[in-house]
C-alpha cells in the first residue's frame, strides 16, 4: 500500500495553480494560435510540412540508432536555422510590420503628440467617388492609393511628383489611355495628389484569384505591407475593389466606397452624428419647400 500510494504521491498530485500560470498559459495559446495561423497563409506553411519529413526520419535514425544521421542532423542544425531565417525574410519582415500596424499596440503606445484631425476633405472624398465610377463606365483601369499614417515616400519616389489638388476631372485625365502618366498608381495625401506612375510592390499570395492582373495584385500588394486602403477599376469589366490589410473587397458600389472613405476620413464620431443631423435638416427642408411650391 505505501508504495502504491508513494506512485500515486508522485504522478498523480494535481499541482497548484494561481492567477499568474492562468494567464501564462493563455498569452501562450493566444501567440501560438496566431503564429500557426500565420503560417498557414505564408510559404512558411511548405517549410513546416518539410521539417515535419526531417523529425519522422530523425526519429527513425534515433530509434535505429543511426549514428552517423545523428551526427549530420546535429552539426548541421545550427546553418539550417540561420538559413531559414534568410530565405524566409521578407515573411518575418512582413510580419513584424502588421504587429506594428495592430490597433492594440496603438492604444498602448502613443508614438506621438498630434491630435486626431480628418486626413481629407468631403470635397476630395466627392472628387474620388466621382472620378472612380466615371472610369469605371468609361472601362478604363485605374489604380489609387489613399495614404493613411504609414508614409508611402519610398513608393512615391518611383513616379512622378505632382503635388497637386485633388479633383475628378485631373484624375480621369490621368489614367485616360495613351497618356504619359495613366501606367501605374496614383497616390494621394491628405487633399493632395502627391504623385502619379508610382511602382508598387506585388502580392505574392497564392490564394488570390487567377483571373486578376498585375493592377489588383499591386493594389492588395501595397495593402500588406502598409494601413492604406488602394481603389482599383478593372479594365477588362470596369468593377471597382478595394484592397486593405492585404484582403480584396470587389465590385463593390459608390455607397459602399463613400462609406469606407469617411471611415478613413478620420473624422470623430461626433463630427459624422453632426454632418447627418445636417443633412437630415437640409433633405427636410427641401422636401418642405417642394411641398409648398
Amino acid at each position: 500500500m505505501d508504495a502504491i500510494r508513494d506512485i500515486i504521491n508522485q504522478y498523480l498530485i494535481i499541482p497548484k495553480i494561481n492567477i499568474t500560470d492562468i494567464m501564462e498559459n493563455c498569452i501562450l495559446a493566444f501567440l501560438i494560435y496566431h503564429v500557426i495561423k500565420w503560417i498557414k497563409t505564408t510559404r512558411a506553411w511548405s517549410l513546416v510540412k518539410g521539417l515535419t519529413v526531417i523529425m519522422v526520419f530523425w526519429l527513425f535514425a534515433y530509434i535505429f540508432r543511426l549514428n552517423v544521421i545523428l551526427w549530420i542532423i546535429r552539426n548541421t542544425i545550427n546553418v539550417g536555422i540561420i538559413a531559414i531565417v534568410i530565405i524566409f525574410q521578407p515573411e518575418f519582415r512582413k510580419a513584424l510590420e502588421q504587429l506594428g500596424q495592430k490597433n492594440i499596440l496603438k492604444s498602448i503606445i502613443t508614438f506621438d503628440d498630434t491630435k486626431e484631425k480628418e486626413r481629407f476633405s468631403d470635397h476630395t472624398l466627392n472628387e474620388i467617388v466621382r472620378a472612380v465610377f466615371e472610369l469605371a463606365k468609361a472601362k478604363t483601369g485605374a489604380l489609387i492609393v489613399m495614404e493613411n499614417e504609414v508614409s508611402l515616400s519610398e513608393y512615391e519616389r518611383t513616379g512622378i511628383a505632382l503635388d497637386s489638388l485633388v479633383s475628378s476631372e485631373l484624375l480621369i485625365n490621368i489614367f485616360e489611355h495613351n497618356t504619359p502618366l495613366h501606367d501605374g498608381a496614383v497616390i494621394i495625401r491628405g487633399n493632395r495628389l502627391a504623385a502619379a506612375t508610382c511602382i508598387l510592390p506585388v502580392s505574392d499570395n497564392m490564394q488570390i484569384s487567377k483571373e486578376l492582373g498585375t493592377r489588383h495584385r499591386a493594389g492588395i500588394g501595397i495593402s500588406e505591407i502598409s494601413d492604406c486602403m488602394t481603389i482599383i477599376v478593372s479594365e477588362e469589366t470596369g468593377k471597382v475593389s478595394i484592397a486593405r490589410s492585404g484582403k480584396l473587397i470587389r465590385n463593390i458600389d459608390s455607397e459602399y466606397l463613400r462609406s469606407k472613405l469617411t471611415d478613413l476620413q478620420g473624422k470623430s464620431a461626433e463630427v459624422r452624428r453632426l454632418r447627418l443631423w445636417k443633412g437630415r435638416i437640409r433633405n427636410e427642408r427641401d422636401l418642405d419647400q417642394e411641398y409648398r411650391h
